[in-house]
């Protein structure tokens, strides 16, 4: 091997090198662009069912079939926004004009009803509670700042939606243009391959989303029913805030019972805390646990059996597995992703031992 050879390859090396750099850098600057392309392309596969159904059952054309599909999705937005914000805003509103010292006045003398409460029967935790400080740490004052910075992001939010309407739209209406992007990166020996892959791919992810729509919208309906038993209020946000952090595997039920658990409580500043608050916390948490118990033996069995086709302890796995490399946003993505690496290996691995036991359900 001669200099030439080598100062060749230690070139090629370095381009190589600074070539992958550029390129991750050029994807880091279009972050926003790529989120934008993920969330149309998921919206896209939710309305794909839709756009089937009306080109092939009700004989619509296909740029019809879109404008239907979208309208209907637009609507259904519209719908929870028009539900949403005039709560949203009417709390902000209130928030806005907090009296800060007021609010932490009200938190203490929960507090110490449930202290009261715990001391009549016997459970001491009073003690520890003051030892840490809690209650002396906690600022209030974050609520209207962090108001502030949700209004100010109702302009890039705009934008965003706007954005990825659009890309939808030409999602739903040209269903082979992603493919066709990512195909040019395919070898020729493998496409036929790929175009198989990446069909099978769009049609359980298509049937996965749609499943977690109904999922969200099946806890948000018993939800909503227990908070407006008990007379909770804002229940309908609490609700959807609550169905919604669902989507985030097994930590999202933690957050979203504490979090409805904190509500309930606060919902009730003034009452009796033996009488009022902790009986309709109690009784809201049961309402909470059915819920729970529905989507666990209902709805997610039914998602992961009929769309992914996955175990439900291989999915534990892989959800776990994802979270502690990733964090919340890898236990979120984390089933979509292997259900793709199923398929691609499915199609180019098939002969494979591990690769079979794997896929034998796809």
């Amino acid at each position: 091997m001669n200099s030439n050879t080598i100062s060749k390859g230690i070139l090629q090396a370095v381009g190589i090198i600074a070539g992958t750099l550029l390129m991750l850098y050029f994807f880091y600057k279009i972050q926003s662009v790529i989120v934008y392309i993920a969330v149309a392309a998921v919206i896209s596969l939710i309305g794909l069912p839709i756009v089937r159904f009306l080109r092939h059952k009700l004989k619509f054309k296909n740029t019809l079939a879109v404008i239907i599909t979208m309208v209907l999705m637009l609507g259904f937005l519209f719908g929870l926004i028009r539900m949403f914000i005039p709560l949203i805003v009417e709390q902000g509103q209130n928030l806005a004009l907090l009296d800060i010292d007021q609010l932490q006045h009200n938190i203490e003398n929960l507090y110490q009803q449930a202290m009261d409460y715990f001391s009549i029967n016997n459970i001491d935790v009073e003690q520890s509670i003051k030892d840490s400080n809690l209650l002396s740490k906690l600022d209030f004052a974050f609520i209207p700042d962090f108001l502030n910075s949700v209004v100010s992001g109702l302009g890039n939010f705009s934008i965003g939606l706007f954005s990825v309407l659009f890309i939808s739209f030409f999602l739903l209406k040209d269903s082979q243009l992603l493919e066709n992007g990512i195909m040019t990166l395919v070898p020729d020996d493998k496409e036929s391959g790929s175009k198989r892959s990446f069909e099978k791919i769009k049609n359980l992810l298509s049937r996965y989303f749609v499943g977690l729509f109904f999922q969200i919208l099946i806890l948000f309906i018993i939800y909503t029913i227990v908070l407006l038993i008990f007379g909770v209020e804002n229940a309908v946000v609490i609700a959807f805030l609550c169905a919604l952090l669902n989507l985030i595997p097994y930590v999202g039920p933690l957050i979203s019972a504490v979090l409805m658990i904190i509500l309930t409580m606060s919902s009730n500043l003034g009452e009796s805390f033996s009488d009022v608050i902790l009986p309709t916390t109690i009784y809201v948490m049961i309402g909470f646990a059915i819920g729970q118990l529905v989507d666990n033996f209902f709805s997610q069995p039914f998602i992961f059996s009929q769309s992914v086709k996955s175990h439900p302890l291989e999915i534990f796995l892989v959800i776990i597995i994802a979270g502690i490399l990733f964090g919340a946003v890898g236990m979120i993505v984390a089933i979509p992703t292997y259900t793709a690496i199923k398929v691609i290996l499915k199609e180019f691995l098939s002969d494979n031992k591990i690769v079979k036991q794997l896929t034998k359900n796809l």
